[in-house]
């Protein structure tokens, strides 16, 4: 009797999942696409935080609005953050 139940309440779960898994309404980040110049200014101010003193933010946001986000800053890497470094 039991394993009648378990079988009956093993199919009622996946038929409920079935029915549910069609439903799904997701909408995925990348589908909808990303701003540069918002990652941009973002990866400025990231960048700020980490370095402090040691780091131009207001001159990395410039350089983000001029070439519209087409040079986003990766705070570990050297080349990209190097025009943003000052010798204090």
């Amino acid at each position: 009797m039991t394993t009648k139940f378990t079988a009956a309440l093993a199919l009622f779960a996946v038929f409920a999942l079935a029915i549910n898994f069609g439903n799904v309404a997701a909408s995925p980040a990348i589908a909808t696409g990303y701003d540069a110049m918002e990652i941009c200014i973002e990866n400025c101010a990231q960048c700020k935080k980490m370095l402090g003193a040691w780091f131009e933010g207001p001159l990395c946001a410039e350089s983000c609005i001029k070439f519209k986000g087409k040079l986003i800053p990766e705070c570990e890497d050297f080349a990209s953050i190097s025009p943003f470094l000052n010798k204090l």
